[in-house]
């Protein structure tokens, strides 16, 4: 392990281990969803539940998709009854969207069970190498905090 290693290196480890990271937690998480939940949809439910209520247009931000594209995903689980629309109380123009209670367990359920497995595959690390990745997601998260 090199002790000081250079901001290049950092930024090609980043690059070569966190997309190893996010398929396992993506793979997890899809083997969690409802059936006939799309991996969009799972997405979009997680923005809205980090927000309480998001506005529409910030969840297409973060999916990457278009207001009407993420305004018919959002109808897909109104319907199911996994979240509630409603016009903003600050802007008419804009839709705010939180979860139902049936919403935030089901993201819940999948929540642990991805966490669970991710516990496992942590395990065969020493408890020094453990405290190393924590202490470097603490890093991460203050660098990369917007």
């Amino acid at each position: 392990m090199n002790i000081n290693p250079p901001s290049d290196s950092c930024a090609a480890e980043i690059l070569e281990v966190v997309p190893q990271v996010m398929r396992t937690i993506r793979g997890e998480m899809r083997q969690r969803r409802t059936s006939g939940l799309t991996v969009p949809q799972f997405r979009a439910m997680i923005c809205i539940n980090r927000q309480g209520q998001a506005a529409l247009v910030e969840v297409a931000e973060y999916l990457g998709l278009t207001s009407a594209t993420t305004c018919r995903m959002v109808d897909d689980l109104v319907g199911r009854g996994l979240a509630v629309s409603r016009p903003s109380t600050v802007d008419r123009r804009r839709i705010a969207v939180s979860l139902t209670p049936q919403g935030c367990a089901l993201l819940e359920q999948a929540h642990q069970g991805t966490l669970a497995r991710l516990e496992e595959l942590l395990s065969s690390l020493s408890p020094a190498e453990r405290s190393a990745v924590s202490d470097a997601m603490h890093l991460l998260r203050d660098a990369f905090n917007e």
